[in-house]
């Protein structure tokens, strides 16, 4: 009956006892400090907020591609046109040769005719003067030829004079016709020459202005495009920095909360190290290494990272940290040595699957030894890079993170 009364008493002080030593933590949680509830509260705002600048990142990104599509394809036409003006300045430039050469044939054909027309003046006045000779001297006629001949020697030359008269002005006559004609033909020559000339500069021209106001048209969309993206691309950058700050936000609170969870567990039991909890198996294979809430997900984009390679788990400084599956320890790195992930194992299980364990306290297992699912192989704390106390788990395949929810 004494010892019942005594182990009730106990009972009685122990329960008594619990409510003090939380009433003396609850200084650190209260006081103008936020109670877990609250941060909770802030986290899902900044969750949401997260969501949001997601969102905004996605619609940002296709609106990118779109500007970059508008933009190569209005380059297509850029680089089409370019071409095409390749070819018609070069046609031009064959023009602008045939034309040189059409002004130098127009230049011989105005010398010509300058010459053409020089002959004509010259036949032209020595017709002139051989009418009015035959006028003065009136043209002899054959009786008096014979009649005044001094015998047929002197009739003979007579008559071949006269014949090289008729000769002669029949020469003056052609030779101006002659020249006439071919006046008038190099004249025609010319207006031809000077008409296709005009022609072929005016049809080049118009094509080689059409081309230029077409490109400067196109270049000139796509620099309003290649502005535009280049604004998208600012607000991107400027969303997930925002995004980033929120997801540091959010894991500071989360940490803050773990924090004070732990204290609060840790004044509870009123021992270092916490109870493993009952095991939690997954649907994988694995068992889950502590039991607790998933505060940072697989492959979660940081500000120093753009995948979280694994997941965190929030527990209280000091929880036993369980083995996810039998295997060999294949991996036992310090704080100093594995840089961010502070105290770190690694088991391997099978020739293909290893799980890892970072931010550990301390570890209850040593380099190559052998391990069975469930067995406790460190406790969980806040060494390297971290904001609170929690377990970083991994599951890797032929050395490669995946994501370990496919496995718990």
């Amino acid at each position: 009956m004494a010892r019942q009364m005594v182990s009730r008493l106990r009972v009685l002080i122990a329960v008594a006892a619990v409510p003090l030593v939380l009433w003396g933590v609850l200084p650190l949680v209260s006081h103008g400090d936020p109670s877990p509830g609250q941060i909770q509260k802030r986290i899902d705002r900044k969750q949401a907020q997260i969501q949001y600048h997601r969102g905004r990142e996605r619609l940002l990104t296709s609106d990118i591609a779109g500007f970059t599509h508008r933009i190569d394809s209005l380059q297509s036409d850029i680089t089409r046109l370019q071409t095409r003006q390749v070819r018609i300045e070069a046609d031009l430039n064959a023009k602008r040769a045939e034309l040189a050469r059409i002004q130098e044939r127009l230049r011989q054909e105005r010398l010509r005719l300058v010459r053409l027309r020089a002959r004509l003046a010259e036949a032209r006045t020595a017709l002139a003067t051989r009418l009015v000779e035959l006028y003065k001297a009136d043209k002899p006629d054959v009786v008096t030829v014979i009649l005044e001949s001094d015998g047929f020697a002197d009739l003979l030359e007579r008559t071949e004079f006269m014949e090289r008269v008729s000769a002669q002005d029949q020469r003056i006559i052609e030779r101006v016709r002659t020249a006439k004609a071919d006046a008038t033909a190099t004249a025609l020559k010319l207006d031809t020459l000077e008409s296709r000339q005009q022609k072929l500069t005016d049809a080049i021209q118009h094509r080689r202005d059409q081309v230029v106001a077409v490109k400067s048209q196109l270049v000139d969309k796509r620099g309003r495009f290649q502005s535009a993206r280049s604004d998208k691309f600012t607000a991107l950058a400027s969303t997930r920095e925002r995004r980033h700050q929120l997801q540091d936000d959010v894991g500071s609170l989360r940490a803050q909360q773990a924090k004070i969870t732990a204290a609060l567990q840790s004044a509870a039991s009123g021992s270092g190290n916490l109870s493993a909890g009952p095991v939690r198996p997954g649907s994988g294979g694995l068992i889950w290494p502590v039991n607790g809430p998933i505060t940072s997900p697989f492959c979660e984009a940081r500000a120093w990272e753009s995948c979280h390679p694994g997941i965190d788990i929030g527990v209280p400084t000091g929880t036993p940290i369980r083995a996810a599956g039998s295997g060999r320890v294949v991996l036992l790195q310090g704080e100093g040595a594995s840089g961010g992930y502070g105290n770190f194992t690694c088991i391997q299980h099978t020739a293909s699957m290893s799980t890892c364990y970072a931010h550990q306290r301390n570890f209850a297992v040593s380099m190559g030894q052998s391990v069975k699912q469930g067995q406790v192989i460190g406790y969980s704390d806040c060494t390297g890079r971290c904001f609170g106390p929690h377990l970083h788990f991994e599951v890797r395949i032929n050395g490669q993170v995946v994501n370990p929810m496919s496995y718990l």
